[in-house]
């Protein structure tokens, strides 16, 4: 596995070869079975693989967010090495940010007005910047995205329709642990009562679309209930519950199965942010 540390070895790399589908996996490190599962993914579609590993300072809205992230490169290093990735790509901030840590502005068609959006100002431009200068410099055919960041791969599938960038955006389900706890990085900051905690983000919104009857609640009952069981969960501070129309990310005012709607969370256990987000039809 090469191990790319500047643009010019990022050129030459990417001249060997060059009748070969490239996929592209970017990450911010402390990667988990979710992300190598990405790195399978992409290696079953494309000829061969690269993984970036950068802390991205302008999607984080908060300092101590920026500074709490787990660095654990060398084993990540390991773990791709051990999968036969083809390249892991670490680039510095200069290279990603020349004229300093800023964001550009960005048409995401009101992508980013509700759940994250809403609540983490700049965190979306932030993140499409790196990742737009990302297919800048490596120039992908696929770029592969976890549904965990639900958002966040609509949003980056909006950029690429809009700017007309050549790679296709691949969609990876969500992998979770055996409890059900989608699995992040993040997890790995949780005391033993959190962690034991958190599973119960999935398991009641998984029991309560079990239980769902369409024609007797509405979207706006449903996420009620889903907050008042997750507010009862001694480490769990709801942030938001909502359903929403799965393509605008609109939350949605009744329940039509003539349109794929989601249901969103985003909880505070202890002192970390998670999210989830499971179909409803």
């Amino acid at each position: 596995m090469e191990h790319i540390r500047s643009i010019e070895e990022l050129a030459h790399w990417k001249s060997k070869e060059l009748e070969k589908k490239t996929g592209f996996v970017p990450t911010m490190g402390a990667l988990h079975v979710g992300h190598l599962s990405l790195v399978r993914l992409s290696q079953s579609i494309s000829d061969r693989t690269l993984v970036s590993i950068y802390v991205n300072p302008t999607q984080f809205n908060k300092a101590e967010d920026l500074a709490a992230y787990p660095d654990t490169l060398e084993a990540d290093l390991r773990a791709l090495e051990a999968l036969g990735c083809d390249a892991v790509f670490l680039p510095s901030a200069q290279m990603l940010y020349p004229d300093g840590l800023k964001s550009r502005r960005f048409d995401f068609n009101q992508l980013d007005h509700s759940m994250e959006g809403a609540g983490r100002p700049g965190h979306f431009e932030g993140m499409a910047t790196v990742v737009t200068r990302f297919f800048e410099l490596i120039e992908p055919d696929f770029a592969v995205f976890g549904e965990k960041d639900y958002q966040q791969l609509s949003i980056i599938k909006q950029v690429v329709t809009k700017e007309g960038w050549p790679v296709e955006i691949v969609p990876a389900g969500i992998f979770r642990e055996a409890d059900g706890l989608a699995m992040s990085s993040r997890n790995m900051r949780l005391l033993p009562d959190e962690r034991e905690d958190a599973a119960q983000i999935f398991a009641i919104l998984s029991t309560r679309i079990s239980r769902l009857n369409l024609q007797e609640t509405s979207p706006k009952a449903f996420a009620n209930q889903c907050t008042e069981a997750l507010n009862a969960v001694p480490s769990i501070q709801v942030d938001y519950v909502s359903c929403c129309d799965a393509a605008t990310l609109q939350q949605v005012d009744e329940f039509n199965t003539a349109r794929s709607t989601r249901v969103f969370a985003a909880v505070q256990c202890g002192k970390v942010r998670l999210i989830d987000n499971l179909p409803l039809f």
